[in-house]
This record gives C-alpha cells, structure tokens and sequence, in this order.
C-alpha cells in the first residue's frame, strides 16, 4: 500500500476536524447519519443509473491499485524481453516457447505465443494496438465513474441540505431547535463537497496518471515484441524496452503507437521507430546568402 495517499487523506478529514475544534465547535455535530445516507445513497443510485453496476464493480476493484505502490517489475520485464531477443536470433522464434509460458505479464506472454505461432511483425502490432486500446478503454470507462461521483456528490450534499431546511421549517414554533436544526442540515453540504474533493476526484487523478504510465509501459513493450518478431539487432531492441523506474511522461493522444509503427513500411519516415533522428545542422550554414544584383 501507498502510505503517502493514505496519509493525504487523514491529512485531509483531519483538517477539517481540526477547524471544527479550533473554535469550540463539537465533532458530534458532524457525525450524521441521515446526511450521510442522502450523500451516499444518492451517489449509489445515480453511478447505477449512468454507468451501470459491471463498471461500479470495475471501478471499485480499481481503488486497491489506486493506493498501491508504483509497480517495481520493470526490471524483469527488461532481462526477459533481452533473453528472448537473444534467444529468438540464436535458435528461432519457436524456442520462446518456454518464456512464454513463464511470462508473467499478460501482454509479453501474449506476444511471445503469437510470435511462437509465426506471426508477421506488422499482424502483431495490429494484435497488440488492439489489446492496449481495449485495456485503455475498459480503465478509463472505470475512472469516469469517480468522476461521476465526484460530481454527483456536492448535488446530494445540497439535496440533503434542502431536506434538513425542510424539517426545520416545520419547527418554526420553537425558535430555541432552529440553530441546531440548521446546523444540522448543512452537515449534508460537507459531506457531499468533502468525499468530491478529499476521496473521489483524487482517487479519479490518481488513476488516470497511473494509466498514462501503464500506457507507456505496455507501448514500449509491444514495440519491443515487434521489433524481435522483425528480427532487429539486440541494441535497437533495447532501446524499446520500458525504463527500470515507472513513466511520468503522458502519451499524447495523437502520437503513433511504436507497435503500430513498427509494424507498418506505409508511414512517412517521421513517424517510423526505426528512423535514427540525424544532428542537426548549423542554422548559419543554412541560411543562404542573399543575392546581390550585379553593378551596372
């Protein structure tokens, strides 16, 4: 577990315990069932409404890696994708048989048994785009529903507001419950604007950069399947390899997928993975003189 999020929280609602304190206030006011029950239940019956319970499901079993630690097996990623590129040049594809029954990444040991299978490198790469979109898809269709949450909430935190006014109203003889009442009715408002922005957009945040790295991460990997289907030489295929500590760096939306370019000859140069970028040259050896019109 992340403790570091976790801390963010407690860090959080104790903030808000301690501002309630500081001035004499008592936390028993904020503890209320009813308010808690409008925010929540409110929340619950819209998310089904909109995203339904197959992706409410899907997105709570996403809050465990959402306070997990940074996944730390890169490293093995690396040696085996090395071994099996050198073990694919020295004895043929069909060697990697046993390395793809050891993968444990789901995406190496799909991509070992399709190039045991002798699938063509551009065949792969399609194979594999196909496979990254689909987890991308089904993740980010999970973190909308934080998102959803995180926007419903402050809604039911005013509904609940509104029916606590409502049950006030209904004591308008007895001006000595109208303080209490009306304290009490705003608990519903912290509790909305409290679980949006302290728990459920930031669970939202959290996920999307951990997909951004996942995404680099499987993207570098399939390039790096592709380029051993292709039978390039160790050193380019290394370079395609996912780095030892997780990727911090977001995937723009319109760049080309190094599995989907790897695969394809149909790219302009720009865009394929095995064009070597040249130094650039000198800006003043570029430029061109201007023409002088000879003297009459």
């Amino acid at each position: 577990m992340d403790w570091r999020s976790l801390t963010g929280i407690v860090v959080g609602i104790g903030a808000i315990a301690f501002g309630q304190g500081a001035d004499g206030g008592k936390l028993a006011v904020l503890l209320q069932p009813s308010g808690l029950a409008v925010v929540l239940g409110g929340c619950a019956g819209a998310l089904l409404l909109q995203c339904g319970p197959v992706r409410i499901l899907r997105a709570l079993r996403l809050l465990r890696e959402s306070f997990a630690t940074p996944r730390r097996d890169q490293p093995d990623v690396r040696g085996l994708l090395r071994q099996c590129s050198a073990t694919a040049r020295r004895a043929g594809l069909l060697a990697l048989d046993g390395a793809a029954r050891q993968a444990r990444d789901p995406l190496v040991a799909r991509g070992l048994r399709l190039l045991v299978d002798g699938i063509t490198p551009a065949h792969l790469a399609e194979v594999l785009d196909s496979d990254i979109d689909t987890f991308a898809m089904q993740r980010r269709q999970a973190i909308r529903v934080w998102e959803s949450a995180g926007g419903t909430a402050p809604t039911m935190g005013i509904l609940g507001a509104v029916l606590g006014l409502v049950q006030v109203m209904q004591h308008l003889s007895e001006p000595s419950r109208l303080g209490a009442g009306i304290a009490v009715a705003f608990v519903s408002t912290l509790y909305g604007v409290g679980f949006a922005n302290l728990i459920f957009l930031p669970i939202a945040n959290r996920l999307h950069e951990q997909l951004a790295e996942e995404l680099v991460r499987r993207d570098q990997i399939a390039a790096a399947l592709v380029a051993i289907a292709a039978g390039e030489p160790g050193h380019l295929i290394e370079e395609r390899l996912p780095p030892a500590e997780p990727a911090t760096s977001k995937r723009p939306a319109s760049a080309v997928r190094p599995a989907r370019a790897a695969g394809r000859t149909d790219l302009p140069p720009e865009l394929r993975i095995d064009q070597r970028v040249e130094p650039h040259a000198d800006v003043d050896s570029q430029r061109k003189e201007p023409a002088i019109a000879p003297p009459f």
